[in-house]
């Protein structure tokens, strides 16, 4: 299969080492002998505390998007290096180069591309652009809940929820620049408009994308409706 995986910078990078990037790279590597692989890198703490200084210099949104992507870049070189020759050694700056990378038949690693998209919608846009046959998203949450988990006990998993009514949950939630929340709305917008067969995990279990992938109940399932 074509498959693209976003992955949360604050997965790669909650302790600050190279552990889960190792972990990660072995897991991909595998996969690619089955599959073309494209994965799109989040920014995670490190560009949300680069975002807030910059706003704090009294900088604009596409200003603080604009730090935040270089970001996201870097988390992505840092996986290229975990990932060596298996990788296309480039980190792509939009999507046209996201698909002349993969004729080199290796994986294709990018973060963000342009202001007001998050890496979700990068990846969600990428997976159109590509024709991609599967969109998996490594978050820090185990997939949908009703509430916030962190904050409610009684909140419950969804296993699965339609694309529509996933927009209408996320209607209203903050887009600044570096703010943090389940999933983006032009991510679900995209996988409405394209079908796009998609699962939303947790990324701290680098395993979870195995059994996303195998087909196994995993995280949320969204389906295109």
């Amino acid at each position: 299969m074509k498959i693209v995986i976003a992955i949360g910078g604050s997965i790669l990078l909650k302790e600050y080492n190279c552990k889960k990037f190792q972990e990660y790279s072995s897991i991909l590597k595998d996969l690619s002998k089955e599959h073309e692989l494209f994965v799109v890198v989040g920014g995670g703490k490190p560009a949300r505390e680069y975002i807030r200084v910059v706003r704090d210099l009294g900088a604009g949104e596409a200003q603080c998007d604009d730090i935040g992507i270089e970001v996201t870049r870097i988390n992505a070189k840092l996986l290229l290096s975990a990932l060596g020759d298996i990788a296309y050694q480039r980190v792509p700056h939009n999507f046209q180069e996201a698909l002349e990378f993969s004729a080199s038949g290796k994986i294709v690693v990018m973060g963000g591309t342009e202001p007001a998209h998050s890496t979700d919608a990068v990846s969600a846009i990428l997976a159109e652009y590509i024709n991609a046959d599967q969109l998996i998203n490594l978050t820090s949450v185990d997939g949908m809940y009703t509430k916030d988990p962190n904050k409610f006990d009684d909140a419950e998993l969804v296993s699965e929820i339609t694309a529509t009514d996933l927009l209408e949950f996320l209607s209203g939630k903050d887009v600044k620049a570096g703010t943090y929340e389940f999933f983006d709305t032009t991510a679900a917008q995209m996988i409405k408009r394209s079908k796009l067969q998609t699962v939303i995990t947790n990324g701290y279990e680098p395993e979870n994308l195995i059994k996303a992938i195998n087909g196994e109940n995993v995280g949320t399932k969204v389906i295109s409706k």
